[in-house]
């Protein structure tokens, strides 16, 4: 994993320069800066518009005691697009426009999902309306189900200073 990280970070800065050279060399300096520029604003444009999208969806799923899944993956393929748009170059451009449409996200996502899903054990958990999470009817705290038999009639206590 590490030597195709190190690769990446070799190869993709001289693919980028090599990319950057040649449209310049077709187009002139001064529309290559400007293609450059543009697909940057249409790159935070997309960002803001999708970023939005995927938060409405997750404080959705939240409020009917969802666990929003898909959705964060789909917010963390947006923060890795918008990384990539912020890198000056058409290729790492053109890769997170890729991942800032919707149809060719969830592409990816199903991808994602499928390869590392084996890997996190999703549960059949959600989230009370007073925010704990629960399963099957009772709630869980610190990874601990606790029962209608844990919970005493006394009235909790507060130190000074707790009020």
């Amino acid at each position: 994993m590490f030597g195709i990280i190190l690769l990446l970070f070799l190869a993709v800065p001289v693919i980028e320069i090599y990319l950057v050279i040649q449209v310049g060399s077709s187009l002139g300096v001064l529309p290559t800066l400007g293609l450059l520029i543009l697909i940057s604003v249409v790159g935070a444009w997309l960002l803001r518009q999708q970023g939005l999208s995927v938060l409405a969806r997750i404080q959705t799923k939240l409020a009917q005691g969802e666990l929003p899944g898909k959705e964060l993956v789909d917010g963390l393929l947006i923060v890795f697009a918008g990384a990539l748009m912020l890198t000056p170059g058409f290729m790492t451009d053109a890769f997170g426009i890729f991942l800032m449409l919707p149809p060719t996200r969830a592409i990816v996502r199903v991808a994602l999902m499928h390869r590392f899903g084996n890997r996190v054990s999703a549960g059949r958990g959600s989230y009370g309306p007073a925010g704990f999470a629960t399963w099957g009817g009772s709630p869980v705290v610190d990874d601990v189900w606790i029962t209608d038999d844990d919970i005493g009639d006394d009235p909790i206590e507060l130190g000074p200073g707790d009020e």
